[in-house]
C-alpha cells in the first residue's frame, strides 16, 4: 500500500538495468560488460582470503587506495573507493549537490543520474547534445548547482577532449564537476591529470569495464581530499563497510596485473574498430566510439525490430525507447568470435554479409 512510503519513494523512477537472461548459446552484448575473464591473480588473491572471512574487511581499503593512487600520481587520500561505481555517484550526489540548486548533465547520457536526481530531490538540467551526439562545453557553463556527465559518454561512446574538460571546470569555479569515466580504459585521455590543479573536479571510475570485474563491484573516485572526506562522510553515515574481503583483495590484484590490464583492453579495442567497420559495410551507420561498445543505426530497419530479431535469435544488445535515440542500438564489444557470429546474424537479417 502505497500510503505507507515516503515522499522520497514516491518520487523515485528507479533505473532498469540491461537485461540478465541465463541462457545457453546467449550471445551478450547488451551491458557492456568486459567479455574476457579478469587476470589470473585475482582469483588466486581470492583463494588466498578465503580463510579470513571471519574478520570484516577494512573499512578504509588502505592497500588499495594506495595502490590507485600510485597508478595515477595522487596519494591514497584522493582516492575513495564504493561498492560500484553506482554507489560512488549516489554518494557523489549527496556529498556535493543541494537540494533545490539545479545541476545539469547532458539530456543523453547515463540514465542514473535522473534517477538519482529525484531520488535527493534535487532539480536538474538536461543540457541539449549537439546534432552528431557530442557534448557542447559551452551547455555547462555557469551552473547553480553542479555539473556531471560520463566521458566517453553512454550510450553514444563519444569522448570529450581534455580542453572541453577543463574549461568546464574553470566555468564553475564554485561548484563541484563529477566526470563519469567508467569507460575511459578504452580511448581517450583521464581527467585525472587535472585533480591536483581544479579543486571543485571529481573523477569516477570503475573496474567492471576494462578490468573485467563487474561481478565484484568496486568503484572509485578520484579527487582532491577535502572532496574524498565528504565521501567518506556519507559512506560511513550508511555503512562503514561497503566492500568485502573478497572484492578488496581482488580489485587489488587486478591493478597490480598491468600487462594482463593493456592487453584485455587493447584487444577490446581492435575488436570494436572491427566490428565498427563491419556494421559500416552492412549498411549501418555509426557512431565512432572511445569505449567498449558501439551506437548504430540502419537507414532501413527500426532499431527497436532489430533489437527484436536479435533477441529472437539469442543476440542480445540494448534498446532505449527515448525519443532522441529510439533510432539505435547499443552493442557492446565482445569476443571476436562473438562479435563474428552476431555480424553473421544482423547481416542475414538486413540482407548482406561481409
Amino acid at each position: 500500500m502505497r500510503k505507507f512510503w515516503s515522499s522520497m519513494v514516491n518520487r523515485t523512477d528507479p533505473y532498469v538495468p540491461g537485461e540478465q537472461l541465463n541462457q545457453p548459446g546467449l550471445i551478450k552484448l547488451n551491458t557492456n560488460e568486459n567479455p574476457y575473464p579478469p587476470s589470473p591473480k585475482v582469483a588466486e588473491a581470492i583463494k588466498d582470503e578465503m580463510g579470513n572471512l571471519m574478520r570484516y574487511p577494512s573499512p578504509t581499503a588502505d592497500l588499495l587506495r594506495e595502490e590507485i593512487g600510485k597508478l595515477n600520481d595522487l596519494t591514497a587520500d584522493q582516492v575513495f573507493i564504493g561498492n560500484g561505481s553506482d554507489e560512488v555517484l549516489a554518494f557523489s550526489f549527496m556529498a556535493f549537490f543541494e537540494p533545490g540548486k539545479t545541476i545539469r548533465f547532458p539530456d543523453v547520457t547515463y540514465s542514473f543520474y535522473p534517477v538519482y536526481a529525484k531520488l535527493f530531490d534535487i532539480p536538474y538540467e538536461e543540457t541539449p547534445l549537439n546534432k552528431d551526439f557530442t557534448i557542447s562545453p559551452e551547455g555547462f557553463y555557469g551552473s547553480e548547482g553542479g555539473v556531471i556527465f560520463a566521458n566517453p559518454n553512454a550510450p553514444t561512446g563519444i569522448y570529450l577532449e581534455l580542453q572541453h574538460v577543463e574549461k568546464i571546470l574553470q566555468e564553475n569555479p564554485d561548484v563541484v564537476a563529477i566526470v563519469d569515466e567508467a569507460y575511459i580504459d578504452f580511448g581517450g585521455e583521464s581527467a585525472a591529470s587535472l585533480i591536483n590543479e581544479y579543486a571543485n573536479l571529481l573523477v569516477v571510475q570503475t573496474t567492471s569495464k576494462s578490468r573485467s570485474l563487474a561481478g565484484l563491484r568496486v568503484g572509485y573516485a578520484l579527487g582532491q581530499a577535502h572532496l574524498i572526506e565528504a565521501l567518506v562522510r556519507i559512506k560511513d553515515s550508511f555503512n562503514s563497510y561497503t566492500i568485502d574481503r573478497l572484492a578488496l583483495c581482488g580489485a587489488l590484484a587486478s591493478f597490480r596485473d598491468h600487462a594482463d590490464f593493456t592487453s584485455k583492453t587493447m584487444q577490446i579495442v581492435r575488436t570494436r574498430e572491427m566490428t565498427a567497420q563491419k556494421l559500416t559495410d552492412l549498411g549501418f551507420q555509426v557512431i565512432p566510439s572511445q569505449a567498449n561498445f558501439l551506437f548504430a543505426s540502419h537507414p532501413d530497419y527500426e532499431a527497436k525490430q532489430l533489437y527484436l530479431q536479435l533477441k529472437q535469435r539469442n543476440v542480445l544488445v540494448r534498446y532505449f525507447d527515448k525519443r532522441q535515440v529510439d533510432g539505435y542500438l547499443r552493442i557492446s564489444i565482445g569476443t571476436d568470435e562473438e562479435m563474428e557470429e552476431f555480424l553473421g546474424i544482423v547481416g542475414s537479417i538486413v540482407g548482406k554479409s561481409v
